[in-house]
């Protein structure tokens, strides 16, 4: 793998990861609440770790090979989202009205919000095995994909962290702007949840 495949793969990564979805809405959710942003981003970034390991054993394949597996994975995500974005809804705070929220469970949804998140998956089954070099002399696919995977992860982090500081820095002084925004985010998050489902639906 040289280092013109690895600039390839950053810039589309790029490019998907600053495209606004679920990821977004959460942690600028997170951060206009009140929250660690630091323990959102690192929730959503332990999801695609999961994704990384799970497509360096090989398991990535068996689940874009089985609809069903794979039907059942975005439903399950998508019904959470709509969970979550209904739970923002319902109380859009400001920032540090709810700084109680225990970081344990902002890492846990972030892991679950990511590890479900159907753009996610693509990313995984779709574009990055058309980066993975079988020819020639080059490290195993497993590393390979360890590799891509750890920079797709460290783009998230960057990307994420600096959504969610900015958020709280242009929101910290601003309640009736920050709960627009936090109710903006429910509503992304109910809506990617809702239309997925009813993709699956129909």
């Amino acid at each position: 793998m040289n280092s013109a495949t690895l600039l390839s793969f950053l810039a589309l990564d790029l490019l998907l990861v600053c495209v606004p979805g679920a990821d977004w809405a959460y942690v600028i959710a997170a951060g206009v609440r009140g929250r660690s942003v630091s323990r959102a981003v690192g929730g959503l970034v332990a999801g695609y770790a999961l994704h990384t390991a799970l497509a360096v054993a090989g398991l990535a394949v068996l689940v874009a090979s089985s609809p069903g597996l794979l039907t059942a994975l975005t439903v399950a995500g998508a019904g959470y989202l709509v969970w979550l974005g209904w739970s923002v809804l319902r109380r859009p705070m400001a920032p540090e009205a709810d700084a109680s929220q225990r970081s344990g469970g902002l890492f846990l949804r972030g892991a679950a919000i990511s590890g479900l998140n159907p753009k996610g998956l693509l990313l995984y089954l779709s574009v990055l095995p058309q980066f993975l070099v079988t020819r020639g002399t080059h490290p195993p696919v497993a590393a390979q994909t360890a590799v891509l995977g750890l920079l797709h992860m460290a783009c998230c982090a960057v990307v994420y962290l600096t959504v969610g500081v900015t958020a709280r820095a242009l929101l910290a002084a601003r309640p009736t702007a920050a709960r627009a925004v936090s109710r903006t985010s429910g509503a992304a998050m109910l809506g990617i949840g809702a239309f997925l489902l009813a993709q699956h639906a129909l």
